[in-house]
């Protein structure tokens, strides 16, 4: 899915709804899962009350994400998990055509938002480098799909873009548990299917994805 940034336009609204959600999150204004869901498809019909009632639980999803993944950064990256949450929360708060299903359904496109914005920080950082040789990402490095530079991030990305063109469900599996650390459950539910199919789709698509990645780097 492609999820553009945020235009100019709707930014300073979505600053303001961005620094409420900081501060209900803060207070810990929890809902259900069902008032989610029904705030999540009231939102997908025009209702901006309940993208507002919303925002707190976006906030504290997007700051969840941002911690499960920079725990894996080395402590000198340059992307702060506040950045990370606040652009992220924009080009959710973005989505207005998009028809949510479930609490589930908006955790699993909170991990795609999430692997846009760190993907397009990287080649951010890639476009700004003067000279010097690329970092290449290794085998060994990235085992279990833990990723250490922004090199490996872009090889990773233009593998599941890859592995999405032959089967979009792996790529989902690997996206919504690298990127939004979702449980085998979670995914198994957002997906239609067993955590059993899960399990097996995870464990085929690290094999795949280090193939694909290890084939570019030779």
């Amino acid at each position: 899915m492609g999820i553009a940034p945020v235009g100019r336009k709707n930014r300073n609204v979505r600053e303001k709804s961005f620094i409420l959600a900081h501060k209900l999150a803060m207070a810990e204004d929890s809902k259900s899962p069902e008032e989610v869901t029904e705030l999540l498809q009231a939102w997908s019909k025009g209702d901006q009350a309940a993208f507002d009632q919303l925002a707190p639980v976006v906030y504290t999803e997007l700051r969840r994400l941002a911690r499960h993944y920079m725990s894996r950064e080395r402590p000198d990256h340059t992307l702060q998990a506040t950045a990370l949450v606040h652009e992220a929360y924009m080009r959710l708060a973005n989505l207005h055509d998009l028809e949510w299903k479930n609490r589930i359904h908006f955790f699993a496109i909170s991990a795609q938002v999430m692997r846009r914005v760190l993907v397009d920080f990287a080649r951010s950082r890639e476009r700004r480098k003067r000279g010097g040789t690329p970092l290449r990402l290794s085998l060994d490095e990235c085992a279990d799909l833990g990723l250490p530079n922004d090199d490996g991030l872009l090889q990773l990305d233009d593998a599941l873009n890859a592995l999405a063109a032959e089967d979009a469900r792996k790529c989902q599996v690997v996206e919504m548990k690298f990127f939004g650390g979702l449980s085998t459950d979670e995914i198994a539910l957002s997906l239609n299917v067993s955590p059993d199919t899960v399990l097996r789709d995870w464990k085929l698509a690290k094999l795949w994805l280090l193939r694909e990645m290890g084939a570019k780097e030779g």
